[in-house]
């Protein structure tokens, strides 16, 4: 063959190279305002936990990872095998492992006890809430459930729920039905972290339907935690009611009905405001109307945000 026309040599072309994107500095703050949270619990994360629960700040798994190995984060946490705590923080591993046990044995009661509250008559949502929805039980703790009841059957509902929850306590850990509210007002007043972390680690075992209506009446949650993927469908939810429930709800539909809801809650919103005024509870971030029942009487919400925001500042603090 002739030389001039032998064929060129091929040449791999060399690859680009690799584009590495520096991390955003609101990420950084957003990781450590996320394990901040985590240990007022005493509770360490993963690293896919650190991205779920991330504060306000949408970002990617990948981003989370690169951020957890910066130098200047680093230096604030702590570490025990792939969970992450602040380095100054309470929170280990074998605690969280002997709140899961823990966890694992209240489970089954939880699930027999929330078959029980949705064959009620006038519920329509059956959900755990608290420590045990994210598995960190204490020794000792209640179960807490948010309940949402018929419009127009709030206090009804609740009479019902709390014979319940004393009949719970025969058998060990007692029920904590805390939110009992209307399904024509799902949207949340509290808007905080606090409230949306509440809402985001909720399980629904009880009426999908009004769990998805809920999710739609407090889409403000994604605000606060928007990698949680708050309003996802729930599974292995079972439907609430029941033919007994259906039979007490035609009886207790009408004007019976009206007038036993209405002195309900007039007797009930007056016993609890005989408690407070003798100083028996504590106001705290309780609500009481025709809409709804929270019985948070402690604070806890405004206690855990002021303790997220201290560490907070100490951050911001260290950062000069």
């Amino acid at each position: 063959m002739d030389a001039a026309r032998a064929p060129l040599p091929v040449v791999a072309a060399a690859p680009p190279p690799p584009v590495v994107t520096p991390p955003r500095a609101d990420l950084a703050a957003a990781v450590l305002a996320t394990l901040a949270y985590a240990d007022v619990f005493s509770h360490p994360l993963t690293a896919e936990e650190v991205h779920r629960f991330l504060v306000a700040s949408r970002a990617t798994p990948e981003e989370v990872s690169g951020v957890l190995r910066l130098p200047e984060v680093r230096r604030h946490l702590g570490r025990e095998g792939e969970c992450f705590t602040l380095a100054s923080g309470a929170g280990s591993v074998a605690l969280r492992r002997r709140r899961q046990q823990v966890a694992v044995r209240m489970w089954p009661r939880a699930r027999r006890w929330a078959k029980a509250l949705a064959c009620l008559p006038f519920v329509r949502l059956v959900a755990v809430t608290g420590a045990l929805a994210v598995d960190a039980v204490d020794l000792g703790a209640d179960i807490d459930f948010l309940i949402v009841a018929r419009s127009g059957r709030v206090w009804l509902c609740r009479v019902l729920v709390t014979a319940l929850a004393r009949a719970s306590r025969m058998g060990g850990a007692p029920l904590c039905p805390n939110y009992v509210l209307s399904e024509a007002a799902l949207a949340v007043e509290d808007r905080s972290l606090y409230t949306a972390h509440e809402l985001v680690q909720m399980v629904p075992l009880a009426g999908p339907q009004t769990w998805r209506r809920l999710c739609e009446a407090n889409a403000w949650v994604a605000d606060f935690l928007p990698n949680a993927g708050w309003g996802a469908s729930p599974r292995s939810v079972r439907p609430a009611g029941g033919a007994a429930a259906r039979l007490l709800e035609r009886l207790l539909g009408g004007r019976l009905g009206d007038r036993l809801e209405a002195t309900l809650e007039r007797w009930q919103v007056a016993h609890l405001e005989r408690k407070i005024a003798r100083g028996q509870l504590r106001g705290g971030e309780a609500a009481f109307g025709r809409d709804g029942y929270k019985g948070h009487f402690d604070a806890h919400g405004v206690r855990i945000l002021a303790a997220w925001r201290a560490r907070v500042d100490r951050f911001a603090g260290a950062a000069g």
